[in-house]
Order: structure tokens, then C-alpha cells, then sequence
């Protein structure tokens, strides 16, 4: 089954996963350029990765349940992609 992933996540000053379930997509996952600052992100290994605002990467077949965003309260993440 395909399915179309579009979301907007709220960034806060607490570690939180990308989706609350495992959701397995192919996806670009960017901070919006109009972010006060960067978003860290958490992944595989547990090391904190800044993304600048305005960055954004293609991943295929993540988890987004595996993958960890803080950052400025208010700040904002999308993430836009597909199961296909």
C-alpha cells in the first residue's frame, strides 16, 4: 500500500521522535528558512547532528520514529515523501 507523507512537525526544546509510530518512507525531511535557529538532530548512533535553517536532506526507506529533532521552541520541521 502507498501512502503519501506530508507533515509539519512542531520543534521543542525536547528531544522527540519524527513520528510517534514506526512509519517507514522515502522522504525530504527540511527546517523551514525561517527558523530562529538550528534543529539538532538525533540518529542511529546518538550523536547530535545541527541542521541550519533552510537545510534539508532526501532519505529513502527511514524510519521517522528513529529519528530525534530538538531545537527553538516554535522552530518548524517538514517532512514530505511517500511508502511507495
Amino acid at each position: 500500500m502507498n501512502n503519501c507523507v506530508m507533515r509539519k512537525v512542531d520543534v521543542t526544546a525536547e528531544f522527540a521522535p519524527l513520528a510517534g509510530e514506526r512509519t517507514v518512507a522515502s522522504v525530504t525531511i527540511s527546517c523551514s528558512p525561517g527558523n530562529a535557529g538550528d534543529v539538532l538532530f538525533r540518529g542511529d548512533t546518538g550523536q547530535e547532528v545541527p541542521w541550519v535553517p533552510g537545510e534539508w536532506h532526501t532519505f529513502y526507506a527511514i524510519d521517522l520514529a528513529a529519528v530525534e529533532i530538538k531545537g527553538t521552541a516554535g522552530d518548524v520541521v517538514t517532512v514530505i515523501g511517500g511508502t511507495w
